[in-house]
């Protein structure tokens, strides 16, 4: 079993390099070395964190004119939102398909973490949770406001430091544009109302 769970990644891997520019595939590896350490600390699969880990950005280095159309294709729905910025919001959406369609993924969990890497959402499950905070606090991050006490709050707790995260950005997103919350992903709005939630009643 060990064989074939280290083959199998070695073969996403290999086909993934093949799809991304280096240093997307040298953050993907980020995220699939500490999504494998959460899932350690949080009684997850390993094998289960390190695939969504590994995939998680396979449809990263289309242009924002080739995933719309891929969304189109592939009958995904688009938002006002998401077409603003199309390839930073939608590659989630697209590489979930992927996983299942390219390299037949089956795991509807490791599908659904894909899906919500970028934007998270209320009601995550735990492995959702550490793909979000994997693909956030990787090695290869550049250093940003906050990104050292999400780091060290993720191996202890995992609500708290989606939380940080989610507020982290949009802080960011605020001080980037006065109409944030006109524009903002309703998803990631509704994962900062969840998660704030249940930290301030812990």
């Amino acid at each position: 079993m060990e064989e074939l769970s280290q083959s199998l990644i070695k073969t996403l891997q290999n086909k993934i390099k093949d799809v991304i520019s280096e240093k997307r595939y040298i953050h993907s590896l980020g995220v699939q070395y500490t999504a494998a350490s959460l899932a350690m600390i949080y009684d997850v699969d390993i094998l289960r964190a390190e695939i969504a880990g590994i995939l998680h950005d396979s449809a990263k280095a289309l242009s924002d004119k080739e995933i719309l159309k891929e969304c189109k294709k592939l009958d995904l729905s688009v938002s006002e939102v998401e077409k603003q910025a199309p390839s930073n919001l939608l590659h989630a959406k697209v590489g979930a398909v992927y996983a299942k369609r390219k390299y037949d993924i089956d795991d509807e969990e490791i599908i659904s973490a894909i899906r919500w890497h970028t934007t998270g959402k209320p009601e995550m499950s735990t492995l959702e949770k550490i793909i979000f905070v994997a693909d956030y606090i990787e090695p290869g991050r550049k250093m940003i406001t906050g990104l050292t006490e999400v780091r060290k709050v993720a191996f202890t707790d995992i609500d708290k430091a989606v939380y940080l995260e989610l507020h982290n950005t949009i802080t960011y997103l605020e001080e980037k544009n006065s109409n944030t919350f006109k524009s903002m992903d309703e998803h990631t709005l509704e994962a900062y109302k969840y998660y704030k939630n249940i930290v301030e009643n812990k």
